[in-house]
Formats: structure tokens, C-alpha cells, sequence
């Protein structure tokens, strides 16, 4: 079995159709967010509340959700949860106010809260060693395709109407029936001691390389949905008037690097220092987060996002790799759901903060704050994990 391709086995192509959607819910809508603020008539911190509003439930169900999935599998908490954000995100397109918005953004919130934990969760499930890291590095690629064609998608829709990216959520739905039917998971025997339970996952979290990589969830979602997917196109709008549909295909180029930079890691970086490929990424970050506010040209601009998306590939598939190998299976889904918070948190404040920025300083702090907060976890990283 070892020995059969990963892109034959059947339970991964469901699992990367649960990533598909665990990234649709921002990357869809953030060529469209210049477009809302001018027909509601808000400012681009207003509007960034669209994006809060869906990270927040993140933040104080997500671990609550992947204790439920260690106790009684994961299905049960998988299958509602792609039927609530199937629904409710479908129904964003047919609000007729900015606060009816807010609202359903908010219960398909409720229903990504668990997506992307417990596909992480459910790939170190299924696979050990050498071929759990090629599947969570090809997981990082298929997070990046998704990335990469929903804002050039979620743009061209915007482009006949701002309602329109919103209806791709539908496609959530079928992928609940593939779950049900199709996945093949680790369910649990039983309900374990619940005390038991939280003793031995609390056993687990308390590492310091948890706890780090926590932080750089934290710190790596305040530089993507903050000054990225937030100030980027309102950036791209301001300064170069850019259509929807061309916002889309500039933030496309981040994802396709992405994509590009965690294949290449796949297919030839198998002996790679993870933590040394985290302390390269967040020395980009800090490059591209200086750079952005001194490119004077729409194209141009192509070049710091792709460095950004670049450092996103040696990033993300590294830490999740990182914390599946110091996570049992017994509690897996509690530590990647922790991180799951983690990175709803960095999803929530990365908005707040960079539009606290943006009030304060205008367009460029934002960007100018994103080069500090990556800068102090590069320090962090190089402290706390020195070998």
C-alpha cells in the first residue's frame, strides 16, 4: 500500500476537497472587497470586518470541535460542519445588507472552524513517516491551487456582481456526501476517560516546539489575512484603480508560488531542516512586508507577492509536518485543533490590527508593521528552537 502513488488513494482526494474549501471562504471574496466597501459605502476597515467576522467562531470552537473528533471520530464533526458553511456561505449571495452579511459570514465561520485542523488531523491519520510529510506537502499545493484560482475566480464573478463568489460555498455540500460515504477514517472506540483524556493532550501541548509553532500560526495568519488579503487589494484599488478580475489575478501569483515552492520541497527537499526553512520564510516575509509600500507599479507589485507566496510554501507544510510528528493519534485532533485556534486567532487580529494600522498611518503601515511582526518571529524561532 505504501508503495501506491498518493494522488490513487481515494481518502486523500477527499481530504484535499475538504482543504479546497477550508481556503475558500477569504481568498474567494478578497478581490471583491473594494467593490463592497464602495456599494455599502463603508471604509476598508469596515470592510475587513467581512473577514473577521468569519475567522472569529475559529477561535473559541476549534479546539472545543477537535476534542469532540478525538472522542467520537471525525466524520461526525466534519459532516455538519461542511453543510453549515455550504449553506450559510450560499446564502451570503443573497443578502441585502451589509449587517445581514456579517451574520451569515459569521455561521460559515461556525462551519470552517474545524476544516482546516482536521484535514491536517486526518492525513497524519492516514500516513506515517516519509509519505505523511510528501501528503502534507502535497496538501500545501493543493491549498495553493485552491489559493490561486479563487481570487482569479472569486474576481471574474465579482466583476458581473459582488454577490457572486459567494455561491462557490455551495460546492461544500457534495464534498459533506463525499465524507459520508467515501472517507475512510480512525473513529474511535468508544468515549475514551474524558479527564484521561485532557491529561494526556495537555501532556502533549506543553512542548516548546508546540508552543512555537502556535505562535507562528499566530503570526503567519496576521501577515496573510491582515496586510495580504486585506490591505493588498484595497492597495491595488487605491493606487492603481484595478478592476476586480485584475486584483484577482495579481493575489493569484502568491498561491501558484506557494503551490510551485512546496511541490519542488516534495518532490527533492525530503532531508530538509524544518526549522530552518521556517526561520528563511519569515526573512522573506519580512523583505516583501518592507518592499510592498516602494513598488510604484501594478506589475512590478508581482514581484514581492510571489516572494510572499514562496515563503507561504516553505511555511505552512512545514509546521503542520512539525506538529503531526510531536502529536500521537489518540490526540492529534486536539493539537492540530489548537493550531486551528491559533491561526483563527492570527486570521481575526491580522484585519483588526493592520486596520488600527491603516487608521493610524495610512496605507503603508500596515505593510511596515507586517515587516516587524516578522522580523520578531524569525528572533523567536532562532531562540527558542536553536538546536
Amino acid at each position: 500500500m505504501d508503495d501506491e502513488p498518493l494522488y490513487m488513494d481515494a481518502n486523500i482526494r477527499v481530504v484535499y476537497g475538504i482543504t479546497l474549501m477550508a481556503v475558500l471562504g477569504v481568498s474567494s471574496i478578497s478581490p471583491a472587497l473594494p467593490q463592497i466597501s464602495r456599494v455599502f459605502e463603508i471604509g476598508p476597515e469596515q470592510v475587513g470586518l467581512l473577514i473577521t467576522v468569519f475567522t472569529l467562531p475559529g477561535i473559541f470552537l476549534t479546539f472545543g470541535l477537535g476534542i469532540l473528533a478525538d472522542r467520537f471520530g471525525r466524520k461526525r464533526i466534519l459532516v455538519p460542519s461542511l453543510l453549515l458553511f455550504g449553506f450559510a456561505g450560499t446564502a451570503c449571495a443573497f443578502a441585502d445588507s451589509f449587517l445581514m452579511l456579517m451574520i451569515l459570514r459569521f455561521w460559515q465561520g461556525v462551519g470552517a472552524a474545524a476544516l482546516g485542523s482536521l484535514t491536517i488531523t486526518l492525513l497524519g491519520d492516514l500516513y506515517a513517516g516519509a509519505r505523511q510529510k510528501k501528503a502534507m506537502l502535497y496538501n500545501a499545493g493543493v491549498l495553493s491551487i485552491g489559493t490561486a484560482s479563487y481570487p482569479s475566480i472569486g474576481g471574474a464573478l465579482a466583476s458581473l456582481d459582488w454577490h457572486f463568489p459567494f455561491l462557490l460555498a455551495f460546492f461544500a455540500i457534495p464534498i459533506a456526501g463525499l465524507v459520508t460515504f467515501k472517507l475512510e477514517t480512525i473513529e474511535p472506540e468508544g468515549a475514551p476517560d474524558f479527564g484521561g483524556y485532557l491529561r494526556t493532550a495537555w501532556n502533549g501541548i506543553k512542548n516548546v516546539e508546540v508552543i512555537v509553532m502556535l505562535f507562528v500560526s499566530v503570526m503567519t495568519f496576521i501577515l496573510l489575512y491582515g496586510a495580504h488579503q486585506t490591505y493588498v487589494p484595497i492597495l491595488l484599488d487605491k493606487e492603481y484603480g484595478s478592476s476586480s478580475l485584475i486584483i484577482g489575478i495579481v493575489m493569484s501569483s502568491v498561491s501558484v508560488a506557494t503551490g510551485l515552492t512546496s511541490w519542488f520541497l516534495a518532490k527533492y527537499g525530503h532531508s530538509y531542516d524544518g526549522v530552518k526553512l521556517l526561520q528563511a520564510a519569515f526573512l522573506v516575509y519580512c523583505l516583501v512586508m518592507f518592499v510592498i509600500p516602494l513598488v510604484n507599479s501594478l506589475w512590478l507589485m508581482l514581484i514581492p507577492l510571489t516572494l510572499f507566496g514562496a515563503a507561504q510554501g516553505m511555511n505552512i507544510p512545514t509546521r503542520q509536518n512539525l506538529l503531526a510528528e510531536v502529536s500521537s493519534e489518540e490526540y492529534r485532533a486536539a493539537v492540530m485543533s489548537l493550531n486551528g485556534m491559533a491561526l483563527r486567532g492570527g486570521q481575526t487580529l491580522g484585519p483588526t490590527i493592520m486596520g488600527m494600522a491603516f487608521l493610524i498611518g495610512g496605507l503603508n503601515l500596515p505593510f511596515l508593521l507586517g515587516a516587524v511582526f516578522a522580523l520578531f518571529t524569525f528572533l523567536v524561532l532562532t531562540v527558542t528552537l536553536r538546536k
